[in-house]
């Protein structure tokens, strides 16, 4: 088959969607107050910082990072700050521009979260802290506010 057989092919197929590897693109780790943080009284107080990012790759393929960072406080001072950047190359074909728009920023994500989520909390046992329990987060909604910010801005730029 030609090139334009196969595209024909898949278009008349409809929408395919097939996540092809998920992986740890980054990840740190960082007790700057250890050991003396440990025989402290634990009041945590926990600040999350959520980002996606998205690269078209060649073809339909698409890599999507999602980065989870995590300061945890104890009083004032900074007890650990964690960070991880999950990724994923998904093999997306057939959608029209919002529907991809919609799932490289919001479908894609909600995959990679609990990867994130397992791969922060495992990094933080490992550095002798109790364990991070991070909430589901609602990617759709995430998205939907994006969309609404950027669409009040670009209509506060026309004015």
């Amino acid at each position: 088959m030609t090139d334009q057989q196969n595209t024909e092919a898949a278009e008349a197929q409809g929408p395919q969607f097939s996540l092809q590897r998920i992986y740890v693109r980054d990840l740190s780790f960082e007790a700057p107050k250890s050991p003396a943080i440990f025989r402290q009284e634990w009041t945590p107080s926990v600040a999350l910082d959520l980002n996606t990012r998205q690269k078209a790759l060649e073809g339909d393929f698409h890599e999507v990072v999602l980065t989870l960072s995590v300061t945890v406080k104890n009083g004032e001072e900074v007890a650990f700050i964690a960070e991880v950047q999950q990724a994923g190359i998904f093999l997306i074909q057939g959608l029209d521009e919002a529907s991809m728009s919609h799932t490289l920023g919001a479908f894609c994500p909600n995959i990679l979260f609990p990867y994130a989520r397992e791969t922060l909390d495992s990094l933080v046992t490992r550095g002798s802290f109790p364990a991070l329990m991070l909430a589901p987060v609602n990617f759709d909604a995430l998205y939907a506010q994006e969309l609404q910010r950027m669409q009040q801005e670009g209509s506060s730029t026309v004015q």
